[in-house]
């Protein structure tokens, strides 16, 4: 799995027109799965996700998860992330899971996320025309990637 995580100020996502989540201070997080997945990545990444040390302490430090501020968690599914440009100018997406495959994972991962923060995680919907709107905070954006552990 491969995610961008963006620490906003706020997020929303809207589908056909009207706004389907909102959430204010926290992480939008765009999520990419490809067939080589595991149950074993979904909980490493919820983890590293839930406890990752991105939000100000009271000196201004980096130090404080999204669980310890209090914040949001939004997930978009974006199959986009795995793009390769090699070839040409036109960007293959044969690393993206097909959805058969990729929703499974994708309910998988919101419900460990959702365990791990201890309620409710906003989302897209998987495969919609989503339009998203955020104010990045910081900026501070984060790629991870559980082939990598990094």
């Amino acid at each position: 799995m491969r995610v961008v995580i963006q620490r906003v100020s706020h997020a929303s996502v809207s589908i056909a027109g009207r706004e389907h989540e909102r959430i204010g201070q926290g992480l939008l997080v765009l999520l990419a799965a490809e067939n080589f997945d595991t149950d074993d990545d979904i909980a490493w990444l919820a983890g590293k996700i839930v406890r990752l040390r991105i939000f100000n302490d009271a000196e201004g430090l980096m130090n404080r998860s999204v669980q310890e501020a209090g914040g949001d968690i939004m997930v978009i599914s974006q199959f986009t992330l795995y793009a390769s440009t090699r070839k040409g100018n036109r960007p293959s997406f044969i690393r993206s899971a097909q959805p058969e495959f990729a929703i499974p994972l994708y309910e998988k991962f919101l419900l460990q996320l959702e365990a791990e923060l201890g309620r409710h995680v906003a989302r897209g919907e998987f495969g919609a025309d989503m339009k998203v709107s955020l104010l990045n905070d910081g900026p501070v954006t984060i790629i991870v990637d559980t082939k990598q552990r990094e």
